[in-house]
């Protein structure tokens, strides 16, 4: 079972803490891992790109000259894709990019991220992150002392409004609940801060 310090807000080491198996020391796929993100990151899309085919587009009723006696080539209609303004050959239309992925591979991945993460020393357990008001300052000097910078992952077990409204205007900090991880934020933080409560929450939900 993996252990790593416990500290408090100030980032004074208060003791230890024994992390779950499951989900710090689980298998490290990377392969599912790919797959899981690229799954995400498509889920986010929105699809709406459209074009018009050629009888979409309004006009071309009749055509743009007489058939014989112009010397040029004949021509039916101006909606053609060939003309300015015309319809659109093979264009892209609304569509969705979600991509379904098995819930057990959604696991695999989220606990494989978070074991490699907590193997390169980027996880910091911390007993609790709760503020007596809606203070940024505060915030940022509590994750200053715990020393994590760059792009910040905030886990916090459970609806904490003074923590969530604190973080909003500190450029790279996400503050997510326990039950919402996602593989992406996991991948893409530089530093991560748990609340010991969540812990047992993310047990429950992953493991």
């Amino acid at each position: 079972m993996p252990t790593t310090p416990l500290f408090d807000k100030s980032g004074t080491e208060s003791g230890t803490i024994d992390l779950p198996d499951a989900l710090f020391a689980a298998p490290v796929n990377t392969a599912v891992m790919h797959q899981a993100v690229v799954a995400q990151l498509a889920g986010r899309r929105t699809g709406t790109a459209s074009t018009k085919t050629r009888a979409q587009v309004r006009g071309g009723g009749r055509k743009p000259y007489r058939q014989k006696g112009t010397g040029r080539a004949r021509q039916g209609t101006r909606s053609a894709p060939h003309y300015a303004g015309g319809g659109v050959v093979f264009g892209p239309t609304p569509r969705s990019y979600e991509k379904r992925l098995p819930k057990r591979m959604r696991r695999l991945a989220l606990v494989g991220a978070l074991t490699a993460k907590f193997d390169d020393g980027v996880i910091k357990v911390v007993s609790d992150l709760a503020l007596d008001e809606i203070r940024t300052k505060v915030l940022v000097g509590h994750l200053a002392a715990l020393q994590a910078s760059g792009k910040i992952l905030v886990v916090e077990d459970g609806k904490n409004e003074a923590l969530e409204r604190s973080a909003r205007n500190v450029p790279d900090l996400i503050v997510i609940r326990a039950d919402s991880l996602n593989i992406v934020d996991v991948i893409d933080a530089d530093a991560i801060v748990i609340t010991e409560p969540s812990i047992a929450t993310m047990s429950e939900v992953y493991a």
